[in-house]
């Protein structure tokens, strides 16, 4: 081994400490890339093989009641490959042993046989038997929820009559693997399940014997997806047709989208920012080990050794702490994924999983990592080659010595000799007090950015829940009614107000952007739901015109003013355009809202409404849910409590436990910065502290100069980092955001104040590690004549 190689074996155990403390820092940035990247990777794939196994279906369709004689028609519609026709029924259900309100959607299947598209991967049990009644498969979620197995019984209500099922197996469809109620954002697999019912009976006990009223359909290689769904829904129109869409319109395939997006952008805003902050560290620990090294460089450079040498030998040592980093961090990267990619697999309940790290993201990690540490150290490194060896021979200049700030202030005479020390030095050697508060600062940045979601979903709890929508039970129906049943509804026991509701689906246009969602008419002045602005003011609901949630508002690229084309899906189908005359604030879902009548008119004049908000006594909770389940109409109940409880076990919890690895994380830089600042001042002014062992000063005081300064620049560097973390929380929420939901950036002072608790326990025991060090400092050796 080459003598300058065995140099740099030493430097590295001589600066274990720092080099363990940036090893960390690198290893959370790797190993948090490497998570989340391979999960995402590993999620991708999986959907990807699933889709394609069990013949996910590129587009639905719903009808109110087509002859089956129209799927031959539908099939021959150019650039369609297969079409699936089906029953799909809105059902109450009874469970033994749970008293909540419960509903689902049975869809049929082939008796005997899988479906041609949206094949059943069964867990458990079987497929429903011709000739067999009652019989049905149950969705696993659903299932798990309530202890389900083959061989149990439940009750269900279709088109108003009670039928005993008995539960034949247990499966999972591509199509549900999240199962959505009615009215819902979130999947509530407790209270709303899918089960699969053989053709025959469902359609017997639906009154949809020879017809269908719901389809799946594949496109032909090249098929554009748009002009087959323009086709289809003339055919379908007659009928009753609610618009065709494609899969990525589907309720389940969207959420997970949005679900897999927001890992991905994860995946590469997390580790740039700790990448970052190791580039940083590596920085200042090179530019110090080489001012500390003036002597051993010249030596170098004067035996003979080359500035590329010299130069290959800092470089040498910053790959090896970067390597180190990266082999660590990607093992602990490939253990966390796996049991994250578990966890995902109980969340998406796929059939399988198959973890992969693919080589690319051990490659990008590795450039990205030696990248940032060599982007950290190349300045130093240039330093080092400028230096010729008659200079470097010779001791560092002195500084030039002048009186500081609070001397010509005259106040040190209220300060003590090491107190006036510690300000001296600090003024003295600006810069790198600097380069250290903002080392410090950029940990506590870290920690806002990763605590500050419990504050938001809690403001999106209270603005959406708390202000905007009051209700505590929605009710929903199987399709549009008479505007009479609000009153009806109002008149049972416990039902303190309510408030009817129209949902029109509609395809909004912007010039070439559009998007499919629905409208909803409320009355002019609502009480319960109420449409607010950015200052959660309610907003009032104009006769004529239409208010956008600020995100649709977005994806349309329209304003108040403008005017957007609505494509009514329903009934009889034209294009109208409407002013936008305001904007709401709304964190989760996008939304369209119009006055009530309006709606109406829109969707073909009437008075019929969709469902109704209710506000009710809950004492009569339970009596009043029973009454609303035995109604035929009734679709969905949604609690809103329930709503919440459902938000934060889906996306709230999966985001809450990602921020919290990031939080940990944050506490393990802090600690790395805080530790790396105190040694390194410690092995710049070692002589000077023994020095002044030597005059006199007891160990307390060299102790209070050293870690009082640091004291100093911990609490000057904490207001700094709160200000960078709020706007690091800033743009990780904008970067995160989803058409499901908007993340509000709120910073509560608990916040603040335990982000800046963890950076001051990391300086303490630091503090108490560096208290040890000097202790045991050697006053003959640093004493000794370094010229």
């Amino acid at each position: 081994m080459k003598t300058i190689d065995l140099k740099m074996i030493r430097d590295l155990w001589n600066m274990r400490g720092q080099v363990i403390a940036i090893a960390f820092v690198i290893i959370a940035g790797v190993s948090v890339y490497v998570t989340m990247s391979s999960v995402s990777d590993t999620l991708q794939g999986t959907l990807k093989t699933y889709y394609g196994e069990y013949g996910f279906a590129d587009g639905f369709a719903s009808v109110r009641r087509a002859p089956e004689s129209l799927g031959d028609r539908l099939r021959r519609v150019e650039g369609v490959n297969q079409v699936e026709t089906r029953v799909a029924a809105s059902v109450n259900l009874e469970i033994p042993g749970f008293d909540e309100p419960a509903t689902g959607q049975i869809v049929s299947v082939p008796e005997g046989d899988q479906p041609r598209l949206n094949r059943l991967f069964i867990r458990e049990g079987r497929l429903v038997e011709s000739g067999r009644e009652g019989e049905v498969v149950l969705n696993e979620v659903f299932a798990e929820a309530h202890s389900l197995a083959p061989g149990d019984d439940l009750t269900a209500i279709i088109n108003g009559h009670r039928r005993s099922l008995t539960v034949v197996g247990v499966a999972l469809s591509p199509e549900f693997l999240f199962q959505v109620q009615p009215g819902s954002l979130f999947p509530d697999p407790r209270r709303y399940g899918v089960m699969w019912m053989g053709q025959r009976g469902l359609s017997a006990a639906y009154d949809m014997e020879g017809a269908f009223n719901d389809l799946s359909f594949t496109l032909a290689p090249g098929a554009n997806i748009d002009n087959v769904t323009d086709r289809m829904d003339l055919l379908l129109d007659p009928y009753g047709g609610e618009g065709a869409y494609p899969r990525e319109d589907q309720a389940s395939h969207n959420l997970i989208s949005e679900e897999l997006n927001q890992l991905a952008a994860m995946a590469f805003l997390l580790p740039m920012i700790f990448l970052g902050v190791a580039a940083f560290l590596l920085n200042i620990v090179v530019s110090r080990l080489i001012a500390l090294q003036r002597e051993q460089i010249a030596i170098l450079k004067a035996f003979g050794y080359s500035d590329w040498a010299v130069a290959m030998h800092y470089v040498k040592l910053v790959v090896i702490v970067a390597l180190v980093g990266v082999v660590v961090g990607t093992g602990l990267g490939i253990w966390m994924g796996g049991a994250m990619a578990e966890m995902y697999l109980q969340y998406y309940k796929f059939p399988f999983l198959d973890y992969t790290l693919q080589w690319p993201v051990v490659l990008t990690a590795i450039l990205l990592t030696v990248g940032a540490s060599l982007g950290g150290a190349l300045r130093s490194i240039r330093r080092a080659l400028r230096l010729p060896p008659a200079e470097a021979m010779r001791p560092a200049p002195p500084p030039s010595y002048r009186m500081t700030l609070v001397e010509r202030l005259g106040l040190q005479k209220l300060l003590d000799q090491p107190t006036r020390i510690i300000l001296r030095n600090l003024e003295r050697q600006w810069v790198k007090s600097a380069l250290t508060v903002i080392g410090i600062a950029s940990s506590c940045a870290i920690l806002i950015m990763g605590l500050f979601w419990s504050d938001a979903f809690d403001y999106i709890i209270q603005v959406q829940y708390g202000i905007a929508q009051r209700e505590d039970i929605t009710v929903t129906f199987n399709e549009p009614t008479s505007a009479s049943a609000v009153y009806e509804i109002s008149s049972l026991p416990g039902v303190q107000h309510a408030e009817p509701f129209r949902s029109v689906p509609v395809r909004l246009k912007s010039g070439h952007r559009s998007y499919d969602t629905g409208i909803e008419g409320i009355p002019p002045e609502p009480y319960l739901r109420r449409i607010i602005n950015t200052e959660l003011q309610p907003i009032a609901i104009p006769r004529e015109g239409i208010v956008l949630t600020q995100n649709l508002a977005g994806i349309l690229k329209v304003r108040p003013g403008d005017k957007v084309t609505v494509e009514v899906k329903e009934g009889r189908r034209y294009e109208r355009e409407v002013p936008v005359v305001s904007l709401a604030e709304q964190y989760l879902g996008l939304g369209a809202y119009m006055d009530l009548q309006s709606a109406n008119r829109l969707a073909g004049g009437g008075s019929a409404i969709s469902g109704a908000f209710l506000m009710i006594d809950e004492r009569y909770e339970d009596e009043l849910t029973q009454t609303l389940q035995d109604r035929p109409r009734v679709a969905g109940i949604v609690a809103q409590d329930r709503a919440i409880e459902s938000f934060m076990e889906t996306s709230a919890e999966s985001m809450l436990a990602m921020t919290f690895i990031l939080s940990l994380f944050a506490g393990v830089i802090a600690l790395g910065v805080v530790y790396n600042s105190v040694r390194i001042s410690l092995s710049e002014r070692d002589r000077e502290l023994a020095s002044m062992r030597v005059l006199g000063f007891t160990r307390g005081e060299i102790a209070y100069i050293l870690l009082g300064e640091m004291a100093l620049l911990v609490l000057l560097s904490i207001p700094m980092g709160l200000g960078i973390g709020a706007l690091l929380s800033r743009w990780a929420a904008q970067s995160l955001q989803t058409e499901m939901y908007r993340i509000p950036v709120i910073l509560g002072s608990d916040t603040f104040a335990l982000a800046a608790a963890i950076v001051l326990i990391a300086a303490i025991i630091s503090a108490l590690l560096m208290r040890r060090r000097l202790n045991k400092l050697d006053l003959t050796a640093v004493l000794k004549t370094r010229e």
